[in-house]
């Protein structure tokens, strides 16, 4: 499979996500093993204090390392676990989560990403996440 491949593939994919559309997550480029995904910020999306809100951050890092991990562990492939730092407040015009598989093997990849707050042209790390993306089981 191509990056072109992987990447048409993941387009599909989050075209067929009514929670990615429902928030407004982008797919911005995929290959094998990396991935970027953008969210443009709007007040829907934060919390009480003004900024992005931990969980909106936490969706976009987890979509990131499903998106670079998945197409090494195959189709049906799903987040195990994840765990996730906060840095500094998700404040700007939008969130880029950038991700790439650490190491993989038969059943699983471990990935990690980060996530920036974009303000100005200017990026931010705002947060930090690591996890393991799974093989899905054979279906019988």
């Amino acid at each position: 499979m191509t990056d072109d491949d992987i990447e048409a593939l993941g387009r599909d994919i989050i075209a067929r996500q009514p929670f990615a559309a429902e928030i407004g997550v982008e797919l911005v480029a995929l290959s094998l093993g990396k991935s970027e995904l953008r969210l443009g910020l709007e007040a829907r999306h934060t919390q009480h204090l003004g900024m992005a809100h931990g969980g909106v951050v936490a969706t976009l890092a987890d979509m990131a390392l499903a998106f670079a991990g998945g197409p090494l562990m195959g189709e049906g492939s799903v987040t195990q676990e994840f765990k996730i730092n906060y840095l500094r407040p998700g404040k700007g015009e939008a969130l880029v989560a950038r991700a790439e598989v650490v190491g993989s093997g038969r059943s699983q990849a471990v990935v990690r990403a980060d996530v920036f707050a974009v303000s100005g042209g200017t990026e931010k790390l705002c947060a930090t996440a690591q996890g393991t993306i799974m093989r899905a089981a054979s279906r019988s």
